[in-house]
């Protein structure tokens, strides 16, 4: 939604002064509308026209940035449509066979996202073959770069690599930064089990490190856990624990004190992290000291947390808790889940205009300077 369309349809949802009971549809159309507010950090309190007065004088622009929304290229859902399932525990979510981006664009106008970093789901990073993997990660990274450049200023993206392949992974850096233009790397939590803070992975970290790359990092189920409850997808239990887990490995193997250049967002409001910190303190390894020297909430509070699947007052007064909101990005997992769901979740959690800005566009370009010129 443009800003001139928000503001034609104050006159439907801001003025409505009735107490008469609203349909469905009317309700649908204000949660919209409340949604769409919320992407120009804005709140309800104040009446909507006295909002786009209030706006237009000290020139707010509307938009937000979604660090966390897929691309399902139609190629990799019917060359991988078994693995896929496999990985997700038996069952095949129907977005994978739904999405377009055509529907994408769709789901940002109706929800106020100006741009979208695209990333693959973690399901397609890795099927234990190499170079199925380096001709997957190309042709996936040049799928969406197509996207960036057909759709000029909707779309961003955080390149996957093939790890475990070092070598390939280290060409794909440099086809993707080079060549791409590519916002950061989007990297799975595991691979074959192999969490990121495996030695293995050392030089690809370098390599980001040098760059000072922003990396992206999903959960990926670890084959241990995908059935472990039959009847419980593992999206709802075992994602979140996977996140925790590879935030715990990369912080005692050391690798986020060695790497300070990297740019490092988790996905979820950090899964179960927040509930861990004391955990970490009290059975973390002898030589946590070495490890982290700057100590456990150090390294944490630097993190940065995108919110998909976790716009709930639970979640983000967790996540509040541990970490300042300049660390907090929206993120919405379209199309998994819809984008709508976190674009209204948000106003809901009694957030400030001023944390609503930084989440909805302020730390993205933060940490992305280019999209300041979209």
């Amino acid at each position: 939604m443009t800003w001139q369309s928000l503001c034609r349809s104050v006159g439907d949802a801001g003025d409505d002064r009735t107490n008469e009971p609203r349909s469905n549809t009317s309700n649908h159309s204000r949660r919209e509308f409340l949604a769409n507010l919320a992407a120009f950090g804005l709140t309800a309190v104040t009446p909507a026209r006295k909002l786009i007065a209030q706006t237009a004088e000290v020139g707010v622009k509307p938009g937000r940035i979604d660090f966390h929304h897929h691309v399902v290229p139609p190629f990799y859902v019917a060359e991988n449509r078994d693995r896929i399932v496999a990985a997700g525990g038996g069952r095949l979510n129907p977005a994978y066979l739904s999405w377009t981006p055509e529907q994408a664009l769709a789901a940002m106008d109706t929800n106020g996202v100006a741009t979208a970093v695209l990333s693959l789901s973690p399901g397609g990073f890795w099927f234990g073959d190499r170079e199925a993997a380096a001709r997957t990660a190309r042709r996936v990274n040049e799928y969406a770069a197509d996207l960036m450049r057909t759709h000029a200023g909707r779309f961003g993206l955080f390149a996957i690599i093939p790890l475990p392949d070092t070598e390939a992974s280290l060409r794909e850096i440099e086809y993707a930064y080079s060549v791409l233009k590519a916002d950061g790397i989007g990297l799975a939590t595991n691979y074959d089990d192999k969490w990121l803070g495996h030695p293995d992975y050392q030089p690809v970290f370098e390599e980001l490190n040098r760059r000072k790359s922003v990396v992206f990092v999903h959960p990926a189920t670890s084959s241990c856990c995908r059935t472990l409850l039959p009847d419980v997808s593992p999206m709802l239990i075992e994602v979140p624990q996977e996140t925790a887990r590879a935030v715990t490995n990369l912080l005692f193997t050391g690798t986020f004190s060695r790497f300070k250049d990297i740019r490092f967002i988790f996905t979820h409001a950090g899964g179960n992290v927040p509930m861990l910190i004391g955990r970490m303190h009290q059975y973390g390894p002898k030589n946590i000291a070495e490890k982290v020297p700057n100590g456990i909430e150090h390294e944490l509070n630097r993190l940065y947390y995108d919110i998909a699947g976790t716009a709930y007052r639970p979640a983000i007064a967790a996540l509040t808790s541990m970490v300042p909101t300049t660390q907090i990005l929206f993120g919405s997992d379209n199309p998994f889940v819809p984008l709508a769901d976190t674009a209204e979740g948000i106003t809901q959690l009694g957030l400030s205009a001023d944390d609503l800005t930084r989440i909805d566009r302020g730390n993205a370009l933060s940490l992305l300077p280019r999209l300041k010129t979209t």
